[in-house]
């Protein structure tokens, strides 16, 4: 789990580096790794062997129970009254606004695993996508999903017209690979124990 944080982290900074600001960023994580007894490097997350900090800075929108399906929903359609816990923040988007949607998990045939252990399936967030459309509350909308499995979540599923251009780590059948491993080229650094990152998700965080 700790490389799904790590990308999660690195794509905050990446998106903050390319001019964003924090008020249009909402971060959804877990973050037990940081202060985590097994982190070699307390307080600190690398995505790469080499790689600052990725950790700092990012900003607790939403952590623990608070990264829940229902706060999910909420936030992508702008409910603030439907959010349960966390920073309140919500995509308040107006008709010509594009969206970046990013996830970093794990998945299975037609589901992905929220931090809460929830399944996120298939039909829930197209249906949900579709509720946004239908809002006229975006001009366009990019998602990237990393996980296994993850095409299943769109391959035949995702309307067209929506104005949704989707990617994701895998097909509907085959695995998401994992990045910076021990005893792999290159290592992690030699106190690392895990992977660092997954692959596609540092091959457009870095740029690949």
């Amino acid at each position: 789990m700790y490389e799904q944080k790590a990308d999660v982290c690195h794509a905050y900074q990446f998106l903050k580096n390319n001019g964003l600001k924090d008020d249009n960023i909402i971060v959804f994580m877990y973050d037990d790794i940081a202060f985590n007894v097994d982190n070699p490097r307390p307080g600190v997350i690398i995505n790469h062997p080499d790689g600052d900090d990725v950790y700092d800075g990012v900003p607790k929108d939403y952590t623990g129970n608070d990264t829940s399906i229902n706060n999910l929903f909420a936030v992508i359609l702008g409910n603030k009254t439907a959010v349960k816990g966390g920073s309140g923040k919500v995509v308040n988007s107006g008709p010509n606004d594009h969206i970046f949607f990013y996830y970093a998990g794990h998945g299975g045939a037609g589901s992905v695993l929220m931090p809460t252990d929830e399944e996120l399936y298939a039909k829930e967030l197209i249906d949900v996508l579709k509720t946004k459309h239908a809002s006229g509350t975006y001009k366009s909308m990019a998602i990237y999903l990393e996980a296994c499995e993850s095409g299943s979540m769109f391959e035949g599923l995702l309307p067209q017209g929506l104005n949704i251009y989707a990617v994701t780590a895998s097909n509907a059948s085959e695995n998401s690979w994992e990045f910076y491993c021990p005893g792999s080229y290159p290592p992690p650094p030699p106190e690392y124990k895990t992977c660092l990152g997954d692959l596609f998700s540092i091959s457009w965080l870095e740029d690949r």
